[in-house]
């Protein structure tokens, strides 16, 4: 059986960039995408290159990023634009193939090995896909192509800007095996520490490392971080667009603002919820567990999950016990740049439910009529037609779409999550 042709496809500098694209006057000079630059919490969401050569890395504070250039500018995040020109892009990928799976606004890899157009290769096809890019829409984009996902991401981060990487089965203990541990998917800060502990820095040392051995260290992840490095990822590009078989309903955000507190995490909970209880309505399920997933300004990242009393779709329901899980589990070290929510183990909307005497059922049907309604006026008059009074707190954060103008991010390869 041939191998698969995996494209891992990342704008360069997006946000950057599409600030440069509409105010020329500041592609040569140092810029960055953050939050209000008065507020010291808020970070660097992108920047282009010449901030880069500043030493300024994205998800850093922007008091930071100013101790470093304090000419920078910053430039706040306009993420219609942003979704804009996504939409756009992904409408690119889409002439080659229909199995996209979204990583965030600015990448996606893509499953072309069944759709080479005209017996193209995956290397032409990531070209002509940079080219278009380029052309039609003025960005620039890095491609790597691989035989698997793991791989085809880390090609895709070896040459920037605008180019094309490819690995393959003969040349990725060359090309891979040298790269940092933590270039690795899902190597984050606690796994590259336990690592070096091992004295192992390197791709190739972690694939040499002896399986049972990385076990006994990591868990589970041991076998998972073996098959990574050795280049045995076996996991499918899910098919962006399709309602078949669904099997949980989840929506994250990187916020246009770093949270600092339980009332920055309530709002956007609350954001996420209604999309995801308006998805769960719109495909007729209601979910039984609800997860939660964090990642920190150091891109520390984790999840949680936990039994709602009674399957659900309804948005306070499901933001309630996203807030238990987040305040029982995360201790405010450090601020939050991005959060999710998913509704899983889904059943049918018609399911029976038995009743409880300690619930007031009455008002549980209440809550389903209004929340039914609020979906019929918002689909007539548009998502902003009605709010909760909890969004209009913070504008940065709650002008959120809470249906359309957010974007689906993947919550991760794996049910439990991925490495911290």
């Amino acid at each position: 059986m041939s191998d698969r042709v995996i494209l891992h496809s990342d704008l360069n500098n997006y946000y950057a960039s599409v600030e440069c694209l509409y105010n020329p006057a500041l592609r040569n000079i140092p810029i960055v995408v953050g939050g209000d630059p008065e507020l010291r919490h808020g970070i660097v969401l992108a920047k282009n290159y010449p901030a880069k050569a500043f030493g300024i890395v994205t998800g850093e504070a922007l008091w930071q990023a100013k101790q470093k250039c304090p000419n920078l500018t910053v430039v706040k995040p306009n993420f219609e634009l942003y979704l804009y020109y996504a939409h756009k892009v992904r409408a690119i990928y889409g002439d080659y193939t229909d199995q996209i799976e979204p990583f965030g606004l600015d990448e996606a890899w893509l499953d072309v090995g069944g759709t080479c157009h005209g017996g193209m290769t995956g290397e032409r096809i990531a070209t002509e896909i940079r080219r278009r890019t380029r052309e039609e829409l003025g960005l620039t984009a890095s491609v790597g192509v691989s035989y698997n996902k793991i791989f085809a991401k880390l090609g895709s981060d070896m040459k920037k800007p605008d180019a094309t990487t490819v690995i393959t089965r003969a040349n990725y203990q060359s090309k891979v095996w040298p790269l940092p541990a933590a270039d690795l998917l899902y190597v984050g800060p606690a796994t590259k520490r336990k690592l070096a502990r091992l004295g192992i820095r390197t791709i190739g040392e972690l694939a040499r490392l002896d399986e049972q051995f990385l076990q006994d260290y990591l868990g589970k992840w041991g076998d998972v971080l073996s098959s990574f490095a050795n280049g045995r990822d076996t996991s499918p590009v899910a098919v962006f667009g399709t309602s078949s078989a669904i099997k949980s309903i989840g929506n994250s955000t990187t916020t246009p603002r770093d949270l600092v507190n339980n009332e920055d995490i309530q709002l956007i909970f609350y954001v996420l919820s209604e999309s995801v209880a308006m998805r769960l309505r719109q495909h007729h399920f209601k979910c039984q567990t609800v997860q939660i997933h964090v990642r920190d300004v150091d891109l520390t990242t984790y999840e949680r999950q936990a039994k709602l009393s009674r399957p659900s779709n309804l948005s306070a329901d499901i933001a309630r016990l996203a807030m238990q899980l987040f305040v029982e589990s995360y201790n405010w070290i450090r601020p939050v740049r991005s959060i999710g929510v998913r509704g899983s183990d889904l059943v049918a909307a018609d399911t029976e439910i038995q009743l409880s005497f300690f619930e007031n059922e009455s008002q549980n049907l209440r809550r389903q009529q209004l929340e039914e309604t609020i979906d019929l006026i918002r689909a007539r008059f548009g998502n902003a037609s009605v709010r909760r009074a909890i969004t209009l707190q913070d504008r940065s954060l709650g002008r959120i779409n809470p249906k359309d103008d957010h974007v689906i991010f993947p919550v991760g390869y794996f049910k439990n999550g991925p490495v911290g």
